[in-house]
């Protein structure tokens, strides 16, 4: 009989270690298609509760496709995407999102006839915790002033904060935001840097697909670097700096 060993007052269980120590998102051997299109070819990255981690990688690498095989949007996909414990392989996008993933694909998806508090009132509430109206208010001034204005009338900053603030009412803990900057002017990317740090610290988990790795160093704890389809370099924040030619030859910048 293997003896129990004795917790020290005030040391929590080991299983609750292990469960700490378990990655909120595990990715392993994920290859995806589009018809006969070979897309992905054993992508592997895991993300912990908490983090803010990017895709880094030139058009084509396979980083949209792997935020689309994460939410079941491809039929054709194989391997292994372990969310919270689950695995999601074999469940439909709708059953994949009331785990509590959300996604904000790159064209935004917002509603054009719709003004924003229509935009802000459409999605469904999958899982307990998503953010009041008041507290998207809170947390986006700018759709405060603008909640009565229709989606064909925001600015693409603007457009981009509401399609963020939509996600973050469904109740969805990881956050999937796909080029977020893209086309912004700089002062905008600032600001969706900040909103990106401000969610960091209510202990929201965002996977960022970026090709701006300026940007990416300003909000994120690690970096995976994605080529022909699967990861070949990973890199914490504080070493960037001592690999930025790795990362420029990799990049194309």
């Amino acid at each position: 009989m293997v003896e129990a060993v004795p917790e020290t007052p005030g040391e929590k269980p080991r299983a609750d270690a292990a469960a700490r120590a378990r990655p909120l998102l595990g990715v392993r051997d994920l290859d995806a298609w589009y018809g006969e299109s070979h897309v992905l070819h054993g992508m592997e990255f895991e993300i912990a509760a908490g983090e803010v981690v990017t895709l880094l990688g030139r058009n084509g690498a396979g980083k949209t496709t792997t935020m689309r095989a994460i939410m079941g949007m491809l039929r054709q996909r194989s391997g292994s995407i372990v969310f919270d414990g689950v695995e999601t392989m074999a469940l439909r996008s709708d059953r994949i999102a009331r785990l509590g993933i959300g996604y904000v694909p790159e064209e935004r998806g917002i509603f054009a006839s719709l003004d924003v508090r229509e935009n802000l009132e459409l999605p469904p509430v999958v899982k307990p915790g998503g953010m009041s109206v008041a507290e998207v208010y809170d947390l986006f001034p700018r759709l405060r002033e603008r909640r009565a204005s229709q989606g064909t009338k925001l600015s693409g900053g603007e457009q981009q904060m509401l399609a963020i603030a939509r996600v973050l009412r469904t109740g969805a803990k990881l956050l999937l935001l796909d080029e977020p900057t893209e086309g912004l002017a700089p002062v905008i990317v600032q600001q969706i840097g900040a909103i990106i740090g401000e969610l960091k610290r209510k202990g929201f988990t965002i996977l960022l697909v970026e090709q701006n790795f300026h940007f990416a160093a300003t909000v994120a704890d690690r970096h995976y670097v994605v080529e022909h389809g699967q990861v070949v370099e990973m890199f914490r924040n504080e070493d960037i700096g001592s690999n930025m030619k790795t990362l420029q030859d990799y990049l194309g910048v």
